[in-house]
Order: structure tokens, then sequence, then C-alpha cells
């Protein structure tokens, strides 16, 4: 029997009322990095959405890439999201911490002691980061030149995403997302353009390129369990000034390999085609990707997330293609999403201009139309 966006879902033992999830997106607004009023009010507003993944939380002061960015590795985040999880909770709701290291994504001004930001490698990308420019000002600055990660590093960084997963299980969280797309840590291993490494953990044997990845994993199962573990990938991403890899298909081919014996909660699978055109190729080459690494992870969920509508979810899942279907601007403007597609009440655009920081404005001010007063 076909299944359909709004049909449960049992992930991992996880009961999900809808297969409609709430993409991580980053919002900076945390003014001291730490889940305030109105982040328990953001994420609670959504809490309707079969699953919350959260925006990005960095597991390090090293990992930080943006400003007000809530983290993970406090005492003080800590409680702070045990907040938001505890108000997502009261409206049944359920909600994964996504996990982050923006590797060399990030500025010296976000790094303890103005050092250099970490990377697979020392080649700066020639993007921007969101930090603070000369005068102290906020902004959108020129990404530092970060240093390479020494082999003896790796295992300290697995350790503090597995610090992190710990963190957010003590803060209430149902389970986490390691974030390995769009230009991160992870992938700045993972692509074989970049990563020129000549160690275990680069160059052109793929089982070295992943070999970061793999770890990372073990290292968060290890201290909370794999059925509360998901990752999230952009094969073919860009995003970043990322090079394009030619041996794309190779790396995530075997990744799925190593990752079926693992049972994750979920892998996420993040198109970001639609970036740069209307799809087209770019996306037809990720959607044959996609179904070659769930034919190489059988029982394993399968989440999509990029440029869907609630037809072509509803039209993915019926066909098994993926098991859940993740939105992400739609749920900046519509904190009501699973309703509105639910009873074909129209969406309210969002406001581009109010994305990144700010307050309150185009972040909790957004009216649901089936509970005006949320």
């Amino acid at each position: 029997m076909a299944q359909h966006l709004f049909d449960s879902f049992d992930l991992r033992g996880l009961r999900l009322p809808n297969r409609v999830v709430m993409a991580p997106m980053t919002r900076a607004r945390a003014l001291e990095e730490v889940p305030d009023d109105l982040t328990v009010r953001y994420y609670a507003q959504r809490a309707s959405a079969g699953l919350i993944v959260s925006e990005g939380a960095p597991i390090s002061r090293e990992a930080t890439g943006y400003l007000f960015t809530p983290g993970l590795y406090t005492a003080a985040q800590v409680a702070g999201w045990q907040r938001v999880t505890d108000a997502v909770r009261d409206r049944g709701g359920r909600i994964f911490a996504q996990l982050w290291h923006a590797g060399r994504a990030s500025h010296v001004s976000l790094q303890a002691d103005g050092r250099a930001p970490v990377s697979s490698v020392a080649r700066a990308s020639g993007d921007v980061a969101f930090a603070y420019g000369p005068d102290g000002t906020p902004g959108r600055v020129p990404a530092s030149t970060p240093r390479a990660l020494g082999t003896a590093e790796v295992g300290r960084v697995a350790a503090d995403f597995a610090a992190a997963a710990a963190a957010a299980d003590k803060a209430g969280f149902h389970g986490t997302e390691l974030h390995a797309a769009t230009q991160y840590l992870f992938e700045q291993f993972l692509n074989a353009e970049l990563n020129d490494r000549t160690d275990r953990y680069g160059g052109r044997d793929v089982a070295d390129r992943i070999r970061f990845t793999l770890e990372v994993t073990d290292a968060v199962v290890e201290r909370i369990g794999a059925s509360r573990v998901g990752i999230r990938f952009s094969p073919f991403s860009t995003v970043g000034n990322m090079p394009a890899d030619d041996r794309t298909e190779e790396t995530y081919l075997a990744l799925a390999e190593e990752l079926a014996a693992r049972d994750l909660a979920y892998v996420h699978v993040h198109d970001t085609s639609g970036f740069a055109d209307d799809g087209g190729e770019p996306r037809k080459r990720l959607r044959a990707l996609l179904r070659d690494m769930r034919a190489r992870m059988p029982g394993t969920p399968f989440v999509l997330a990029g440029g869907m509508t609630r037809e072509s979810a509803d039209e993915l899942i019926g066909a098994g293609i993926i098991d859940l279907a993740a939105f992400g601007q739609p749920y900046i403007s519509n904190p009501d999403l699973v309703e509105r597609f639910r009873t074909g009440a129209p969406l309210t655009p969002p406001d581009r201009t109010t994305y990144f920081g700010g307050d309150a404005t185009g972040y909790v001010d957004y009216p649901a139309v089936t509970d005006p007063g949320a």
C-alpha cells in the first residue's frame, strides 16, 4: 500500500504523526549563543511537524562559523535548549539537534584568541562568513584561511561531537543529526577535489576520505545509540565554493555501504540543485544517487529536503523513493505548515530580508491560520 505525507511513521521506535520534517535552518538570533525566549517560542510554534531538526548547533567554540548561533558545549546552552525541548514536547512535538562544525567556513573573530579555523586542508574557501568586521560590527566578511587538522587531532574532534551529542541528550532532544552537508567540515574531508591530504584521512582513496565521517558517526553512536543518530548529506553541492567533484557517486555509495551496518535513525539528503538552477540534470543525477544509496541501505529511513512542494513530496513518498520530506523556507513563514498542507490553506511567503539576525520580526511573528494566538 502506498504511503502518504500525512501518514504516521515509526522512526526507529519514535512515532511521528506525519512525514513532514522541519529542516534545519540557521537563523542567527541567539545574541548570547544561548537559546532564549524567542528561540523557545519559534520552535514551539512549529511543534506539529512530524519531526523538527534544529538549526545547526556548534559543538565547540572552534566549530562556530556564524555569529549568534546557539551551541551545545556549555552548561548555559544545554539549559537553554532544555527550555526549547520542553516547549516542543509540551505541544506533542519531536525534535533532533543538528550537530555542526563549520570547519573552514569561519573567521578568526569567531575563534578563541583569534586563531585560524580548522579544516581538512589549509585552503581558503574564497567565500564569506557571518562574523565581526575590523571595526567590530557584525556582518559578512571574507572567510579566514584555515589550518589543516593534524592526524592526531581528528580523534579530539570526534570526541567533541560525542560530547555535544551527550549534551543534546541531557537537554531533552529525541536524537541528533550530524551536519555532513553544504560545505562544512565533513564535506571538507569527503570532497576529493578539495581533500588532498596524504595521511589516512584524505587523498584519492575513498576509504580514507570517508574515514573522518565514519569515526565521528561511531563516536556519537557509542555515546547515545544508533537509533538516535541521523546524518545529513548534500552530494554534488558547490555551496560555499566547494569544487565540483567527479568522484561524488563513488564517495557516497561507499558511505552508504558502510553506514548500512550502523542502523542509523535516518539519512537526510539535501538537494541543493535549485540554488543554481531549476533542477534539471543536477536534480536527476542526485535522484539517481539517492536511489542507489537507498538500495545499499535497506531498512534505513531516508529524508529528502530541497525545493519540494506538498504534491511532489507526497509523490516521492508514495513511490517509495523517500520516507520523510523536509521543508526549510516554507517553515520560516508558516509555523503551522502541516495544517496548511492538510487543509489546502495558502502559504505565507517569507521575507528574505529577515532570514538571518535581528529580533522577533520575521522570526516568531508569522501567524498560524489555524491558531492565530500561537
